[in-house]
């Protein structure tokens, strides 16, 4: 009985040890997507089969297709895993225009994106995430049971994500999705091209390095990798060894690295010997398929690159001049002009695009990015720009539409793109490039998902990819009537356009990605490109005698050229390594013989369903105090509640409390209640007392945030306003000489801010500015006085060097009465360890800061370290008072840097800054240390 007692303790400090690490400890946190959509959207539900499937109206077609659906395949995804039912509720989201899915805990459920991406596999995009996410949810369910236990989720989506390699979960999803379907990601050169190039490259990256990316190289990535790596273990060791992984984590949670001792367990090796042994596979296969694969070296005609450079979408504009889109690790995406010396101009910077993607034609270059509700961040919109080169204009075509992949003809006057509805109906249609007006919708006679439209010199042919659960075909439309060129195909299909009377697309019949031709008439298709790694992205030069497309190399997609000559198709030696999985899965499609039946749809309201409780879990708050939180958030995020307990050990006491949000409307409302214990001192007869109490405090706040985003721009404004109430309990004694009640102190908040989009290497935005005014007072109290008013600025600019970065911030402050003492603006570096002099009214802060290296350097199992980045400092203090700008309060260095410890996915900032205080302080330097983590 003791050892079981010892045992239950130690797996509950384990866990709560877990929890505490890996969940954020706001009370109203999620950890993934918490945006809402507009009031405007009316929601529906279909129950079946345990799954609760929640839609806005607009996709009811959709909405029946996936209850039959999901119902039909779940058996066969979770069959390896030893399951057969399930109970989880899916959210259809409707609003936002990137593709996206997801399963979660706390709150259980499962999010699907529904517009289908512009380039993606070849198959239905919602059969795609179906067959995928309901993967991960019997990879939770396998550990955290089928039904759910009394509010564990939290604990349990903490442990997972400390016992569970990231790699593992995606790449036994990608290998499910790829075996039961004719489709998945599996079976796409390009999706694991990078792998193979860094490979075939002599690049052997490390464990960590592969599977938590870098800041200089292309990596293979998490996905690639457990695909990969999961592939050689059904191989190995046969269909169960899923369920015999996570089932073994199941029954033996307290381990340091559960996941790598259970493989050593059934595989023989740990995670890194294991993962070496599988790369030694991998090369060895490719390079029998480089060997048999005919490909020919191409010359750059980009600048070599250091670090990971794409040079999107090549255009020749004039002779000797090629239009890209350029995205490095230290330089977001942006246009440029190449020349024949390779060097370049820059143009402009732009906003995120579904996939980068450009058109130019006639001195005009159009293109799509996504534009964000101002508010209601789950709606989106993807809009049509275009810049003029003569007038050197940039202009937004159209607002909020739902409008990608724009093509312009070669004469200016018409744009071609696809256009996605609520429903999820996709379309060609017509855009004048003047004003932005639909001239023409083209009908989708086969209602299938549409992508990458071109139009043939005089705009009077267009040709498109299409996407069923078929495949993918390549179409061409003339005079209203649509013509398949060549009928559906597992091929990756993509970016089509004209040749003059033909078409080049990009496929990869000879099992690495090139550009292919078909003649319209006869459908001859012939090879124009055998890059070793692949080619991408064709667009005719500018005399026409050739084609400019995206070479992949070591460093990314270079810029490559080569006459239109016919080339042989060699024959297909692409490497699938998912054929032992598929044969020991043995279904064929999961998606033939779905069943049509019509399920009863009921309204779904979103204030009724408000209380979805999930988990009680432990807490620390920012005085060390321990406790125990019920919490709720309903499946639409918005309506968030918690309740709970929370221990003060210092007083020995124990606080209650309870708090919401409610986010469906225009403002953001929340209200906190504690009754809490405190303490106070009061001085009687030249003696010091200690005074207890009990008080009820009740904090409300009302908030709007809104932003918006243009081109490489984001603005953000907040406006906030909140107030409190304090009733407090005393002793007898003490009742008469403390205040009883605080009646609603007041304060309100104003801020805005201005960024351009960051760079990955960046240590901080290059050119951004930040203010806020902050006012707090008490009108409702005759008996409290005084008042505070707070002024803080932020701005940055770019350093001396790339990537560097300078920031400046001014910040003041003027109180009164019992708020006199009250501080609201940023400190000094080392404030907290420095005796005041005088009551603090201002600071001057300059902040210099900048990378230092990025080894990629894998320290054994304990740290794998991304970079090392550096920083001086130079802060003042009530300037003309206490300090001039000859003799600053505090200044010094600081070194930093980004690492994953133990293996484990969070991101690790960890730091030490040396302090030297004002000699007029009398204050010896003083040593800090820092610790954040991210997702």
């Amino acid at each position: 009985m003791k050892l079981n007692y010892l045992y239950i303790n130690l797996k509950i400090s384990t866990l709560t040890l877990i929890i505490l690490t890996f969940i954020s400890l706001s009370s109203f946190s999620q950890i993934f997507d918490s945006e809402q959509n507009p009031l405007s959207v009316k929601w529906r539900q279909i129950q079946t089969n345990g799954f609760k499937i929640i839609y806005p109206i607009e996709l009811e077609n959709e909405a029946q297709r996936m209850a039959n659906t999901i119902a039909k395949i779940y058996p066969s995804v979770a069959n390896s895993l030893s399951l057969q039912k399930t109970a989880i509720p899916i959210v259809l989201q409707n609003r936002g225009t990137v593709a996206n899915g997801f399963v979660q805990l706390a709150p259980k459920n499962s999010q699907f994106y529904t517009t289908p991406p512009q380039q993606f596999d070849s198959q239905d995009w919602l059969n795609n995430l179906a067959v995928h996410e309901l993967r991960h949810v019997a990879q939770f369910d396998k550990i955290t049971g089928v039904k759910s236990k009394p509010f564990p989720e939290e604990i349990y989506f903490a442990y997972l994500g400390a016992a569970v390699p990231l790699w593992f979960f995606e790449g036994d999803a990608v290998s499910i999705e790829t075996s039961l379907t004719n489709a998945g990601r599996g079976r796409q050169p390009s999706w694991i091209m990078p792998f193979r190039t860094s490979l075939l490259n002599g690049k052997n990256f490390s464990y960590s390095k592969n599977y938590f990316g870098s800041n200089k190289d292309i990596t293979a990535g998490y996905y690639q990798l457990g695909y990969l790596m999961v592939s050689n273990l059904r191989k190995e060791f046969g269909k169960g060894i899923a369920d015999s992984l996570l089932s073994d984590i199941k029954k033996r949670p307290l381990r340091l690295y559960p996941f790598s001792n259970s493989l050593k367990k059934f595989a023989g090796n740990n995670t890194k010997k294991y993962y070496e042994k599988t790369i030694a596979e991998l090369k060895q296969q490719w390079q029998k398929q480089a060997e048999k694969t005919t490909s020919e070296n191409y010359v750059s005609l980009n600048r070599t690159a250091k670090f990971a450079s794409n040079y999107f979408l090549p255009t020749e504009i004039k002779k000797g001049q090629i239009l890209t889109l350029k995205q490095t690790k230290s330089e977001t995406p942006g246009f440029v002009l190449i020349n024949a010396d390779k060097s370049e101009e820059k143009l402009f910077k732009i906003a995120y695009q579904e996939q980068p993607w450009l058109s130019y034609a006639n001195g005009t270059l159009v293109w799509d990015e996504i534009r964000v509700d101002p508010r209601y961040k789950q709606r989106s919109y993807s809009v049509i720009c275009t810049y003029n080169f003569a007038s050197k204009q940039k202009k937004q075509l159209t607002f909020k539409s739902r409008l990608f992949s724009p093509s312009i003809s070669a004469d200016g006057k018409k744009i071609v793109a696809v256009q996605i509805d609520l429903s999820n109906q996709s379309n060609l249609v017509v855009v004048n490039p003047q004003n932005g007006e639909i001239l023409e919708t083209i009908p989708n006679t086969e209602n299938s998902i549409l992508q990458t439209p071109a139009l043939n010199s005089d705009g009077s042919k267009i040709t498109y990819i299409s996407v069923s659960e078929k495949g993918k075909s390549l179409w061409l439309t003339e005079n209203g009537v649509n013509k398949k060129i060549f009928p559906e195909t597992n091929q990756q299909l993509s970016r089509p356009i004209f040749l003059k009377d033909k078409i080049a697309f990009n496929a990869h019949l000879s099992g690495v990605d090139n550009i292919y031709e078909v003649d319209i008439e006869n459908k001859k298709i012939i090879a124009l490109t055998a890059a070793k790694f692949g080619s991408f992205n064709p667009s005719l030069s500018f005399d026409g005698s050739s084609i400019l497309f995206n070479n992949f190399q070591l460093t990314g997609y270079d810029i490559a050229q080569t006459e239109i000559l016919p080339q042989t198709i060699t024959k297909n030696q692409f490497v699938y390594f998912g054929e032992e999985a598929e044969r020991q899965e043995n279904t064929g499609n999961v998606f033939d013989n779905i069943p049509t039946e019509k399920f009863e749809a009921k309204k779904y309201r979103p204030l009724a369903n408000s209380f979805n409780f999930h988990s009680i879990s432990p807490t620390i708050d920012d005085n060390d105090r321990f406790g125990l939180q019920l919490k709720s958030n309903d499946l639409l995020n918005t309506f968030d509640f918690f309740t709970g307990i929370n221990y003060h050990s210092d007083l020995r006491r124990v606080e209650y409390n309870a708090g919401f949000s409610y986010k469906s409307l225009y403002p953001i409302f929340t209200a906190v209640l504690r009754n809490r214990p405190r303490i106070g001192f009061y001085r009687q007869n030249d003696v010091v007392n200690e005074a207890n109490w009990r008080e009820n405090f009740i904090d409300l706040k009302a908030s709007l945030p809104l932003s918006i985003n243009a081109y490489n721009h984001s603005y953000s404004f907040l406006a906030e306003v909140g107030t409190s109430y304090t009733q407090r309990y005393f002793e007898a004694k003490e009742a008469a000489l403390f205040r009883k009640n605080i009646n609603f102190p007041m304060s309100y908040g104003i801020g805005f801010s201005h960024s351009v989009r960051t760079a990955e290497r960046d240590v901080a935005p290059r050119w951004a500015q930040s203010i806020r005014f902050s006012y707090y007072n008490q009108p409702f109290d005759q008996n409290l006085t005084g008042d505070l008013l707070a002024f803080e600025s932020l701005f940055y600019f770019p350093g001396i060097a790339r990537n560097h970065s300078f920031t400046t911030s001014y910040n003041f402050q003027e109180s009164s009465g019992s708020l006199s003492l009250n501080n609201e603006i940023n400190t000094v570096f080392g404030y907290g360890q420095i005796s005041a002099k005088s009551v603090l009214k201002n600071t001057l802060l300059f902040n210099y800061r900048f990378p230092i290296a990025f080894p990629d350097a894998e320290i054994g199992s304990l740290a794998y370290i991304r970079n090392f980045r550096g920083g001086l400092f130079s802060h003042y203090e009530n300037i003309g008072s206490e300090t001039n700008l000859t003799q600053p309060k505090t200044f010094g260095l600081e070194l930093r840097s980004s690492v994953n410890l133990l293996r484990y996915q969070p991101v690790v900032d960890l730091g030490a800054r040396l302090v030297f205080v004002n000699k007029i302080y009398n204050q010896n330097p003083i040593l800090e240390f820092t610790f954040n983590y991210s997702f």
